[in-house]
């Protein structure tokens, strides 16, 4: 018997230590490598190694696969394949990359790695106006429109990674798949929690060398998010509150409880009329199930696109029955308009500005009743 257990350990020694298969191709054992603290996103997770880093991406719509899984690796260094983990490797830090959305522009901007963009897609929708001027200047391209870029002027930039927002079974990314560039899927957009979004930031800092820069910026994202958070929560009180407009004569999309903007609410010390609806996506409604639901309500936010701000007189003129919610006689709503504001720009990467302003919108106390000067949103004028 004693022999027996002998070989048995023998054996087993002799196979963990045998070069792990991928696809039938040889690879090198690894060791674990430190793993970043991630705190918030639930689809991230970093390691790094010595010489190398290891990026995998939970795949947000079934979670039991990896979306993605990047090897970053320094520019100068040599490398076997053959001694990597599986993974799309990615050269760091990124010189000549292609970034897809205004988003990930503001972020990459304010790291100070703006230098490393050579193109970019939706160039009408980016605000930042450095952004708008190394267009003009021609030191970033502008790619046209990111559902079909024009991929003859992406080739000739000789980029070395793009950034994209993947899809749920998009079917892949066109001509650009077969570039033989690395495609960075940016799924953070996917996470339920603002910090956890904002999270993402540490992995796009590790893209363009801007680790430490990420990590700070990320610490008082967190640190201020949850001091408003406090702050908000001692307050006396929670307002009900209710968001948005109908998009169609039949159809009033509402973000549900369990959503990034949701819990936000949550956050801020108000009470969300929507908050039993636990999905983090949204769902349509009739008018007549919001009115029934939020004619009370305390505060109604709306969030819009348009040449001129909303008022409560063009409001009136497009719907009678939007003067029948009390938010709406009480002088109680809020816009902001998407046109000229920095909403869908700033605030996946700093949604403590977003939270600081909902706590001074429902407390207006934490602000000493000032609501001129908010960033986002705006009283509705008559």
């Amino acid at each position: 018997m004693r022999s027996f257990v002998c070989i048995t350990i023998a054996v087993c020694t002799f196979f963990a230590f045998l070069p792990s298969c991928d696809g039938g191709k040889g690879r090198a054992m690894h060791s674990q490598g430190d793993t970043l603290d991630i705190r918030y996103a639930s689809h991230l997770q970093v390691v790094e190694h010595s010489g190398y880093s290891v990026i995998t991406l939970r795949n947000p719509w079934d979670t039991l696969k990896t979306l993605h899984t990047y090897v970053l690796m320094a520019q100068e260094k040599e490398y076997d394949a053959d001694t990597l983990p599986a993974g799309t490797v990615v050269r760091v830090p990124l010189q000549r990359s292609v970034i897809y959305t205004a988003v990930h522009c503001g972020l990459v901007e304010e790291l100070g790695a703006l230098g490393a963009v050579a193109g970019v897609c939706d160039a009408k929708y980016i605000h930042q106006p450095t952004v708008q001027q190394r267009i003009q200047q021609g030191l970033i391209q502008d790619l046209g429109s990111g559902v079909s870029p024009d991929v003859e002027r992406m080739i000739d930039l000789l980029p070395d990674a793009l950034l994209l927002s993947p899809f749920e079974n998009s079917g892949g990314y066109g001509r650009v798949d077969r570039l033989g560039v690395p495609i960075i899927e940016c799924a953070d957009y996917m996470e339920t929690s603002a910090l956890g979004r904002a999270e993402w930031m540490r992995f796009y800092g590790r893209l363009y060398g801007c680790a430490a820069e990420a990590d700070s910026l990320f610490a008082v994202v967190e640190a201020d998010y949850l001091a408003w958070k406090r702050r908000a929560q001692a307050c006396e009180g929670r307002p009900t509150v209710f968001a948005d407009l109908p998009t169609g004569p039949s159809a009033w999309y509402v973000s549900g409880g369990g959503s990034t903007i949701g819990r936000m609410y949550a956050d801020a010390g108000a009470h969300y009329l929507f908050a039993d609806n636990a999905t983090s996506g949204s769902t349509p409604y009739s008018f007549e199930t919001i009115y029934e639901k939020a004619r009370a309500a305390d505060i109604w936010l709306i969030r819009y696109h348009a040449p001129q701000d909303r008022t409560y007189g063009s409001l009136a003129a497009e719907f009678e029955p939007y003067t029948h919610f009390d938010a709406y006689k009480n002088r109680r709503m809020f816009g902001c308009n998407t046109a000229y504001s920095r909403f869908y720009d700033e605030v996946p990467f700093h949604p403590e500005r977003l939270l600081a302003e909902f706590a001074c919108i429902f407390h207006p106390e934490l602000r000493g009743g000032d609501t001129a000067s908010l960033r986002y949103y705006a009283p509705l004028a008559e």
